[in-house]
């Protein structure tokens, strides 16, 4: 069936209603987009939620290791102090334990080539939490466009039985306002106050 045949058909006796048939397919796709556009702004939020937490956490252990070692340093430097006549093999032993325990926590502090210091961290799981904010930002555009198109995919069935164009019109608004709000879930535009 070519355009033109599908022209011809809608021109027909009830081209009204043939018309506003495409008009309700039309709207059942944008609620489909509009379904896996929310379900994944919702997946996106959970899954950076949960590397954020995870990110903490072995920011967390890593904080609780560095200062395990400043603390065994600080010891060991007051044991120093306490026992002034210590053996010179002991003394230099342990100094060359509080040395390396004090290198080993300035590593922890910062590690940019595996990126698991606890400034890389820090800023990584503050990039996930972004993320996660932008996500849930999206999701009630999705949830509201999703409403709107299914009222206007209702009013558009209605006004075919009811004969009236107002329906029809009414329609058109909620799917318009519809799109409009799907359409910035998915590229944030504009800000509107009451959903994100």
């Amino acid at each position: 069936m070519s355009i033109d045949d599908v022209r011809d058909e809608l021109a027909g006796d009830n081209a009204r209603n043939k018309w506003i048939g495409v008009w309700i397919g039309v709207l059942a796709v944008l609620l489909a987009v509009c379904g896996v556009g929310g379900g994944n702004a919702t997946k996106d939020a959970n899954r950076a939620n949960i590397d954020a937490s995870n990110t903490w956490a072995f920011f967390q252990a890593k904080n609780i290791r560095r200062t395990s070692y400043i603390l065994a340093a600080d010891e060991l430097e007051l044991t120093l102090l306490a026992q002034p006549g210590l053996a010179p093999e002991a003394a230099q032993a342990i100094k060359a334990k509080i040395s390396a325990w004090r290198a080993t926590a300035e590593r922890y502090r910062s590690e940019p080539d595996t990126r698991e210091g606890l400034t890389e961290l820090s800023a990584h799981a503050k990039e996930l939490q972004s993320e996660r904010d932008v996500a849930l930002r999206k999701d009630p555009y999705f949830d509201f466009a999703g409403a709107l198109i299914q009222i206007g995919i209702v009013l558009a069935s209605v006004a075919i039985i009811a004969g009236t164009s107002t329906l029809l019109l009414a329609s058109f608004a909620a799917g318009g306002l519809g799109t409009l709000l799907m359409l910035n879930g998915f590229w944030l535009f504009v800000a509107v106050p009451f959903l994100g």
